[in-house]
């Protein structure tokens, strides 16, 4: 039988699979920064504004199922469609109803959205991109969100520059869904043209029960999955409980800075505009850096981008929790962002990476849910951590804790990486 699999070209998916995804990086890039000031604009105090932007990486977790669910029965197409509409919907609930309660409602809808968002492009190019440039290929996944995170904290700076306002910027998102709906619905989806193909060829050993039952390739993968999950936790529970266990501290961690940057611009009295444009520095740096983080992981292993990642991270947690209250607590706080933005960027990809390596390469769909599953409940842990130690000490104390659990975590990966990963590709020698 012919292969009838595309070959891979950069080319090809450049514009359907990642134009998407940027856009909608680019709104999400442009709310984030705003939503502690806009809660506390509200009334909320400083923990609970915490905790309300920590809704997104809470919508998150919660939408990890379901969207694998929603993209194998009606299409990536169909399901990123929707979830650009859920966020719009999220967007009006926060600006229909102006309280803290409905700001927390919108900003976990964008989460559950995000969910569907970051699946579908995973799911397509771990099936498509071939093994030799994998961790390049899913750097740049990593790095065309960190492009929409750049870019939006400037347009968040210049609306509220002009308007006074922060909570105009939320318009940026609606806008941002509408442009990826478009963008969808005219450009054509990869998924169709290459991941069937290449999916149905990978698991032609498979294709009897497929063909039986008659599944669709996206629905087949699902079904497998939903069947082995648990089981694929029971076989692989020593490298999910070790490797994992790193894996989620470094999701914790990369999504602390995330709360911590705005929270503590609020905390030191930064003027809102001031702090978007320095957090969109550090996105910008981070954002330069995914293909080099790639470049990296694929020349030398890829311990030489987590553990220094890891390392500049809670560096730089430890380095805000001693500056709060000292006069050149702005320029810490640049220093910091910056450093954030370095640490961030070599880590681009590490974790999508990690997984594909430590995947079984006959059925990875299992492993993959409980392995991501891991690293997105440390990343909505991570923001609940924040806000409850902010609310029972201080915010200082919370970035002390956060800097530390990293700390913890390059332990873990360093240990435990070169255990699980073939030499080749773990780094370290």
């Amino acid at each position: 039988m012919t292969d009838a699999t595309p070959p891979f070209s950069w080319r090809s998916i450049i514009l359907p699979a990642f134009l998407p995804t940027l856009l909608f990086a680019l709104g999400e890039g442009a709310l984030i920064p705003v939503i502690p000031v806009v809660a506390t604009d509200r009334g909320a105090s400083l923990a609970l504004a915490g905790l309300i932007t920590a809704m997104l990486m809470v919508g998150q977790l919660a939408g990890d199922l379901p969207a694998g669910w929603l993209v194998a029965r009606i299409g990536e197409r169909n399901a990123m469609i929707g979830a650009a509409m859920l966020a719009v919907i999220g967007v009006l609930i926060a600006l229909v109803s102006p309280t803290p309660a409905a700001l927390g409602i919108g900003v976990f809808l964008l989460g559950l959205a995000t969910a569907v968002f970051g699946l579908a492009r995973h799911a397509f190019l771990t099936s498509y991109v071939p093994a030799r440039i994998r961790a390049r290929a899913l750097s740049t996944l990593a790095g065309v969100f960190r492009a929409g995170w750049a870019i939006g904290p400037f347009v968040a700076a210049a609306i509220i520059a002009s308007t006074g306002s922060s909570e105009p910027v939320f318009w940026v998102l609606v806008a941002s869904c509408f442009a990826v709906v478009v963008v969808l619905l005219l450009l054509p989806d990869p998924e169709r043209v290459f991941g069937a193909a290449r999916l149905a060829r990978e698991t032609s050993a498979h294709g009897s029960e497929t063909i039986e039952r008659g599944l669709t390739a996206g629905e087949a993968e699902a079904d497998a999955s939903s069947h082995g999950v648990f089981r694929a936790i029971v076989t692989h529970r020593g490298v999910l409980a070790r490797v994992g266990s790193g894996v989620g501290v470094l999701s914790a961690i990369r999504a602390s800075r995330t709360v911590i940057l705005p929270l503590w611009a609020v905390s030191i009295g930064m003027p809102a505009d001031i702090a978007a444009i320095v957090i969109g520095v550090s996105a910008t740096i981070d954002f330069a850096l995914f293909y080099v983080s790639g470049w990296i992981m694929d020349r030398f292993g890829r311990l030489w981008g987590a553990i220094p990642g890891l390392i500049g991270l809670a560096t730089g947690h430890l380095v805000l929790a001693l500056t709060h209250d000292v006069p050149a607590a702005d320029l810490w706080f640049t220093v910091v962002a910056v450093l954030f933005g370095v640490a961030n960027g070599i880590t681009s990809g590490v974790i999508l990476t990690l997984g594909a390596d430590l995947a079984p390469k006959a059925n990875p769909a299992p492993f993959l849910g409980a392995y991501r599953t891991i690293a997105d409940t440390g990343a909505a842990a991570a923001p609940l951590i924040v806000a409850a130690v902010t609310s029972v000490v201080s915010i200082a104390a919370a970035s002390a804790t956060m800097g530390v659990l990293g700390l913890v975590g390059a332990g873990l990966l360093a240990r435990y990486v070169p255990r699980y990963v073939p030499r080749r590709r773990r780094g370290w020698g």
